[in-house]
């Protein structure tokens, strides 16, 4: 058994898979975990993703969170409301393909229950071999490049920043959340640097990951973005941050 965290799924028109993701996710916190909670952030989905989550969290006993932010703010805004709103001491957040399957999640939860960590996430690159889908050849290995980028703009000793599972200590993290601004896909680089700046401890683990279809992530649009996000950040280096208490 788990001790009680609380999961956060950013959705954006997620219609076909929420759903069977939600049921699965509600299934395993029943089973490992029953005092834990799960919140859905839609964030300004313009399909079914907000009935289909009421829907299915009508039918569970589980402690559940539907929040809505409208207009669309992007996925780093989803994940910190998601994770600012939840009731207990653990926050974890994935993606709604699930990508990393659930049976990962003590590899994350358990070194903060214990003390070891603050914030632990999932790792692609520490041992491929873990990988069954891979990405198409072009992602798989810009997303490599991105990495490698990362590391030298930031400081940053991490392998791999986009793995969209990671989980936090929320009373020494939520300084971190709260400060941080970015709101696309590269929130997860700025939490890490973030947490680095304020003397967090951190801990990059090795999980299993299955490429799946549907990824909101425009390659080359998203990819600049990112880029650009990330030199930002390097920019704003010596301005004050937030201290661990």
């Amino acid at each position: 058994m788990l001790p009680a965290f609380s999961i956060v799924i950013p959705a954006f028109n997620e219609e076909p898979r929420i759903a069977r993701t939600l049921r699965l996710t509600l299934d395993y916190l029943r089973d490992v975990s029953p005092e834990s909670e799960l919140i859905v952030v839609n964030d300004g989905s313009t399909d079914a993703t907000g009935t289909i989550t009421r829907e299915v969290f009508s039918e569970t006993k589980v402690a559940t969170q539907l929040l809505e932010n409208f207009p669309n703010r992007g996925k780093g805004a989803a994940v910190r409301s998601g994770l600012l709103a939840a009731q207990e001491p653990i926050g974890l957040f994935f993606d709604a393909d699930l990508s990393t399957p659930l049976g990962e999640t003590p590899k994350v939860i358990e070194p903060i229950a214990n003390g070891n960590v603050d914030i632990a996430f999932g790792s692609r690159a520490i041992d491929r071999s873990l990988i069954g889908q891979h990405q198409p050849w072009r992602r798989e290995q810009g997303g490599r490049v991105f990495n490698l980028l990362v590391r030298l703009a930031t400081g940053l000793p991490f392998w791999d920043t986009q793995c969209g599972f990671k989980a936090f200590r929320l009373d020494v993290c939520r300084p971190i959340l709260e400060a941080a601004h970015i709101d696309g896909f590269a929130f997860d680089v700025e939490l890490l640097y973030l947490a680095q700046r304020a003397g967090l401890r951190i801990r990059e683990i090795p999980v299993r990951w299955n490429h799946a279809e549907g990824s909101k992530v425009d390659f080359i649009h998203d990819s600049l973005r990112m880029l650009r996000e990330v030199i930002a950040l390097r920019k704003k280096n010596k301005r004050p941050h937030p201290e661990r208490t």
